[in-house]
């Protein structure tokens, strides 16, 4: 009889642990349905203000640096080198002594063309002397005609061989100054390829130096033919300025485009363009490829970050913020620049877009700001 009672008690306790149990889950999960949101949660996003403003009208392209005027210095003349007075790739002007050649040949050839001049003057004087005195005794008959006929064609030859050696001697001098090199253009200098005591000769086909001009200096670079007209009608504004951005660096300079090529070229449509720098600071040298940044114009209108466009098979559009969720909203954007778009149609100043979090956005979706637009 104990033992009955002792079971229907444990089984007593049991029921009522279980009723307890099930009891305290309904509990739990009446709270956790309480404590739920009632739809999705917010995505956390950043924003930025549409603002009107200008952005430029600008081409990008590839351009190469070259040089204003590039000069090779040769011999001409064949001698031995006995000075080089400029340092390897120095900055050398105009009329400066690059190099000297020994001219002792030369000037030793002048003295003696200049003898032979001395000699024919004199004979010349005295072909001239007896002319006259032929002439005079010819009128009275006292000499043949002969004789004096011979005294006037001395007097010819006497000239002539004059003037021959005079057109002698100004080559010689020619060639005297031609062992005296000087800078035809001021400019950057390359290294010597020969020293002092080389030979050199005017047959030589590798130049002693080159000297190249750097300031100011050119930069080339090529443009698609549909952008010609625009560019075109900078140029008569003068409103069209050039931008280069060295390569691994910070730096850039800036000038005038100077030159559009008279043909586009039919193989790829491009059109070479050359701008002048004054590369002043030698920052641009020749040879270098830099980035081009051409501005034609400044284009005014509603601008926005470029992160805030997102893009689809219909085209490009925006997160427009309405209150605490967002709607999507098609744009027609006019170009980017820096970062910044420009946008042609579809946004209104003022307007809040998100710059940031769209990849868990869809049209109406709840967020929450984590920036003040325009910050």
């Amino acid at each position: 009889m104990s033992k009955r009672i002792l079971l229907v008690g444990a089984m007593a306790v049991l029921m009522l642990g279980g009723a307890a149990w099930v009891y305290r889950g309904q509990l739990m999960g009446e709270r956790a349905a309480a404590q739920a949101p009632a739809g999705p949660r917010p995505v956390l996003v950043q924003v930025a203000k549409a603002v009107k403003g200008t952005v430029p009208a600008r081409l990008e392209a590839l351009g190469n640096v070259t040089t204003m005027a590039s000069v090779a210095i040769k011999p001409r003349v064949d001698s031995e080198i006995i000075g080089v007075q400029f340092a390897d790739g120095a900055l050398v002007k105009q009329g400066a002594v690059l190099f000297t050649f020994d001219g002792r040949q030369i000037e030793a050839d002048i003295r003696r063309v200049q003898a032979v001049i001395d000699g024919a003057e004199a004979q010349l004087q005295q072909a001239l002397r007896d002319v006259k005195r032929y002439t005079e005794l010819a009128d009275k008959n006292a000499v043949p005609i002969v004789t004096l006929n011979n005294s006037q064609t001395q007097v010819n030859v006497s000239r002539a061989l004059a003037e021959s050696n005079r057109a002698t001697l100004e080559s010689l001098k020619v060639q005297l100054g031609f062992c005296t090199i000087r800078a035809p253009i001021s400019g950057r200098i390359s290294m010597a390829s020969v020293k002092v005591g080389n030979i050199v000769r005017q047959a030589d086909t590798a130049p002693l130096a080159t000297i190249n001009q750097v300031a100011p200096i050119y930069i080339s670079f090529t443009i698609p033919q549909r952008n010609l007209p625009d560019v075109r009608q900078a140029l008569a504004a003068e409103t069209a300025t050039l931008e280069a951005l060295v390569p691994g660096s910070d730096d850039r300079a800036t000038g005038q485009v100077t030159m559009i090529e008279n043909t586009v070229d039919p193989a790829t449509g491009m059109v070479i363009i050359r701008a002048t720098m004054p590369n002043t600071d030698e920052l641009l040298w020749p040879g270098t490829l830099v980035n081009t940044r051409l501005t034609l114009r400044h284009v005014e209108g509603v601008k926005v970050p470029e992160a805030a466009l997102q893009f689809s098979q219909s085209g490009a559009f925006v997160f427009v913020v309405k209150g605490d969720t967002v709607a999507v909203r098609p744009v027609k954007v006019d170009r980017t620049v820096d970062g910044e778009a420009l946008v042609a149609s579809g946004l209104e100043e003022g307007e809040v877009v998100v710059t940031d979090g769209q990849l868990q956005l869809s049209n109406g979706s709840r967020v929450t700001i984590r920036n003040k637009a325009g910050s």
